[in-house]
């Protein structure tokens, strides 16, 4: 799915399929940098409540609109990178927060694959 970053660079990274997450794990640890990023297997349009706010999001599967429960995760100030669109193409979409009022802005077209889940396209 992509990275969610903590204040004070805690980093997690969300894959929806366990194979994929259990190489991710890995590679991380056989670089050293267990210590620093958590791998999840999780539906990752629903982000991580339970180590949220974040300060970054990055989305690196593309979504048919800005995922509600990211957003709500998203740290005053926070900032937010998101493939939105149909399955062919996308706008990527730079989403800050500022308070209780969220700035969308459009970065130009790609090209994704579809985010999967609740909050995503359905599997």
């Amino acid at each position: 799915m992509g990275e969610m970053v903590r204040p004070g660079g805690r980093v997690y990274t969300v894959e929806r399929l366990e194979a994929l997450g259990s190489k991710a794990k890995e590679t991380i640890e056989r670089l050293g940098y267990d210590d620093v990023v958590e791998v999840v297997v999780a539906d990752g349009s629903l982000g991580l409540p339970e180590h949220a706010p974040y300060d970054r999001i990055t989305v690196a599967a593309a979504a048919p609109g800005v995922p509600k429960p990211l957003e709500e995760q998203l740290a005053d100030g926070g900032r937010m990178l998101v493939p939105v669109g149909g399955q062919g193409y996308q706008d990527l979409t730079l989403v800050t927060r500022r308070g209780d009022k969220l700035e969308r802005t459009g970065l130009g077209g790609v090209v994704f694959v579809p985010l999967i889940g609740q909050h995503g396209y359905r599997g």
